[in-house]
This record gives structure tokens, sequence and C-alpha cells, in this order.
């Protein structure tokens, strides 16, 4: 497996936003989305074993039992990662895969909950918008808005792809807030707005 580096920090987004949480960022991407801000794990990163990627995560944890594995895109490395869910599993640490939504869960799916993050016009890439059926109400669907025209598509593609996950609105960090709100209350979208913590408070 690929590892681009393992951190502690609080989750910045999504259902456990404001949580201590482990993060194991994984190297390689399929996209290179124009909101990217990890755009140094598209490529390279350092080759583990489960066993190695599993001391790093408990090295840092302390008493931490949140792991947060994201990237890159994690389920370009599903073969490998399942076993490392496994084995956190056996120790006691819950999972969650932050992922594009261009890949199947597959066997990922039954070791850790998945916040799928849809990939709106702004961002110049594109999801598989098929997955969403597959969420349950322990996963999240997150759609990184950068103005109204986002905040349509995200609720063309609600309508159009029901769900049983929570659903996340986060905006580009930077942009204006106001016109997303108003239009999120005007249109009554069925969204919990939610900014980018870990960028408000200066956290990775």
């Amino acid at each position: 497996m690929k590892v681009a580096e393992v951190f502690y920090s609080l989750q910045g987004e999504g259902k456990n936003q404001g949580r201590p949480t482990v993060f194991l960022r994984l190297a390689g991407c399929n996209l290179a989305c124009r909101w990217c801000d990890t755009p140094s794990a598209r490529d390279g990163g350092v080759e583990w074993r489960t066993a190695e990627v599993v001391d790093a995560v408990r090295a840092v944890a302390g008493s931490c039992r949140l792991v947060c594995v994201t990237g890159g895109e994690p389920l370009l490395q599903q073969e490998a990662l399942v076993p490392v869910l496994e084995a956190l599993s056996r120790e006691g640490f819950s999972c969650e895969i932050e992922t594009n939504g261009t890949i199947p869960f597959g066997p990922s799916r039954a070791h850790a909950g998945i916040t799928m993050d849809v990939k709106c016009p702004s961002s110049g890439e594109e999801s598989d918008l098929s997955l969403l059926s597959a969420l349950g109400p322990e996963d999240a669907v997150k759609f990184v808005v950068a103005d109204t025209t986002d905040l349509a598509y995200a609720g063309r593609v609600l309508a159009e792809h029901p769900t049983r996950a929570e659903v996340f609105v986060s905006p580009v960090h930077g942009v204006e807030l106001s016109p997303l709100v108003e239009y999120i209350l005007e249109q009554h979208l069925p969204v919990r707005f939610s900014l980018q913590l870990h960028k408000l408070i200066g956290v990775r």
C-alpha cells in the first residue's frame, strides 16, 4: 500500500466534524479536481505493509479510536486496504473512508463507513452517481460547492439519485457564503451546511 502520510488532527468535515481523528492518507488519485487541497497526494507515496500501517496509526492515536482513510483516492488501493481495515477493527478502531465516488465501495464497505464526495461542475470532474444508492444512514455524502450552479446540481442529483446517507454541503474555502445559504433555504435543499473546520482553525 502506498501511503502519503499518517497524522493526528481534528476531523474538519462530515459526520465526525470536530472529533479527534487519525488520518491515514493514501497516495494516488484518478482525478484532478480544481479544488483539491492535497495535490501532493496524487502521486508518490511510500510502500508499507499492513503491519506497518497499523503500527503507524497506533503510534499517533493515543486513546483516539477513530481513523479516517483519505487520499488521493483510497479505493484505488482497495485490495491492500481491506486487510488494514480488518486489522484496525480488531484493535477497536472505527474507520471511515473519504472517496471521490468513482470506484465501487466493494469489500471496504464491510469494515468502514463511507463519505462520498460528489464532484460538482466547478470541480471539473464527475462522480459515479449510481453509487449513491449503495450508501446507508451511517454514511455521508458531501458536495463541495463554489456557487449556486453547484448547489442546483446538488439538488438535481439528490432528486434523481435518492440516498439514505446524510448529505453535507461544504463551500469552497474563501467563497462568499450568503448566496449559498440563501439558495439552500429558498430551494429547501435537504442538506446540512458545513464549513471546513480544519481550514478555519488552521490545522491539517
